[in-house]
């Protein structure tokens, strides 16, 4: 053997035996186990190639040569073509994937509701009247100022009633002589000295005077008007000096304490509705602010043309600052307190194919690798991405809204920041606190 022959041999053995060592773990060469066994085969065909004679080696270099050139030019079309555009694809979308997105989110909590029927209504006076006059007259005198409260009988106009008060002093005067005139028909009965129609006679004509000096009390009283119940008086029509025919309105008068809300409600709400009931009012001229109150009372027909009823309910109003004809937003409990599944407002998705929310989820494992790449690139490992949920939706309460399908409880919902997201991206949460929900949410 030549020196060369020995030199392949040795190297054949090396590389053998580093492979080996490679394989049982000994030690750890910078390339793989099996390029070694490789490089050994190598060695030991081109020392057994040397060993041929010469006119076999010939053909056989020829050959070998040819099988490596082949080999060569067919791994080089097979990198060309198919690793790559594989390479490519893959630092493409690795390039122009999109970042992490960040989120805030709010875990799905069971809270207690009571059922309740949401509805709005109309506020109405306890007592409200127009002051109109019975009788036309001549105002002489106005006893109060527009948006003054008075009480039951306080004096409020005075028409003139100057000839009334001749009419009346008339009629007392006649009423006096027919008085006088009775006592002396009856004396003279007594004596025997006239007939008893006469003392009839003079019976009724002291009971007619009598009637006609009431009747004249009765038209001034009606030209002094007094307030019929206690309340706050509106704005003012009249003056003094103004003619107020009959029936004129002159003023309101509304008796705010306590103060009604009437809501219609559907028909077959009548199943829940009961007298009695708690209901929890809200003003838009008091945000933030609930009154509470109870149904006072349910009305006795439906409406044949929406299929409502009207229900009415009270509520206390000491410092008179509810009014009528205000806009209401009334809820009445109609049962017992229930679990339901809550979520924020802010967390719907609201579409036209369906109501749904993003969960945020674990990332999966990533994909074994393929010749091809995806157009997306996976979330790192240990990263979170979010997934579409189609949910069904129940009662609204403030900031919270029901969820009766589509969502666990402790499931991580995000609540804000969803129109950047799409179905499998990766995200990132927010631990910020969110800023405070507004004093006065929008009437519902």
């Amino acid at each position: 053997m030549k020196a060369i022959d020995w030199i392949l041999a040795t190297l054949a053995l090396a590389a053998l035996a580093a492979g080996a060592l490679g394989q049982a773990g000994v030690v750890h060469p910078p390339a793989p186990p099996i390029a070694f066994v490789v490089a050994a085969a190598v060695l030991v065909a081109l020392l057994v190639i040397r060993w041929l004679p010469l006119r076999v080696r010939r053909p056989v270099v020829f050959i070998v040569t040819l099988c490596a050139l082949a080999g060569l030019t067919v791994g080089l079309a097979w990198f060309q073509f198919v690793i790559k555009p594989a390479m490519l694809k893959g630092i493409m979308a690795a390039a122009f994937a999109p970042k992490p997105t960040t989120v805030s989110v709010s875990p799905a909590t069971m809270e207690q509701w009571p059922p309740a029927l949401t509805a709005i209504g109309t506020l109405r006076a306890y007592q409200g009247i127009f002051i109109a006059p019975q009788v036309a007259g001549v105002i002489t005198a106005i006893h109060f100022e527009s948006g003054q409260d008075v009480k039951e009988g306080d004096l409020l106009i005075n028409l003139d009633d100057s000839v009334e008060q001749a009419d009346l002093a008339a009629g007392q005067a006649q009423l006096r002589n027919a008085e006088a005139t009775l006592a002396r028909q009856k004396t003279l009965v007594l004596g025997g000295n006239t007939p008893q129609a006469t003392l009839d006679s003079a019976l009724a004509a002291r009971d007619s005077a009598a009637a006609s000096v009431q009747r004249t009390q009765a038209v001034i009283a009606q030209k002094a008007i007094r307030a019929p119940f206690p309340g706050r008086i509106g704005i003012r029509n009249g003056d003094v000096g103004q003619f107020a025919a009959v029936g004129t309105p002159l003023a309101s008068l509304t008796r705010l304490e306590p103060i009604y809300a009437d809501f219609p409600v559907t028909e077959d709400a009548l199943a829940t509705i009961a007298v009695g009931q708690d209901t929890a009012m809200t003003v838009a001229p008091f945000p933030g602010q609930t009154f509470q109150g109870r149904i006072k009372a349910v009305d006795a027909r439906v409406n044949a043309d929406s299929r409502n009823i009207t229900i009415r309910a009270e509520f206390a109003n000491p410092d008179r600052r509810l009014l009528p004809g205000m806009f209401a937003n009334l809820t009445v409990t109609t049962g017992a307190p229930r679990e339901v599944l809550t979520l924020p407002r802010t967390a719907i998705v609201y579409s036209l194919y369906g109501n749904n929310v993003f969960v945020v989820a674990p990332a999966p494992p990533p994909p074994a690798p393929s010749g091809t790449a995806s157009a997306a690139a996976p979330a790192a490992p240990g990263g979170l991405v979010v997934e579409r949920r189609f949910v069904r939706l129940g009662a609204v309460r403030g900031e919270r809204i029901a969820i009766t399908d589509g969502v666990k409880e402790g499931e991580r919902v995000v609540d804000a920041g969803q129109i950047k997201l799409q179905p499998h991206m990766p995200v990132v949460i927010d631990d910020r606190p969110a800023l405070p929900p507004p004093a006065q949410t929008p009437l519902q």
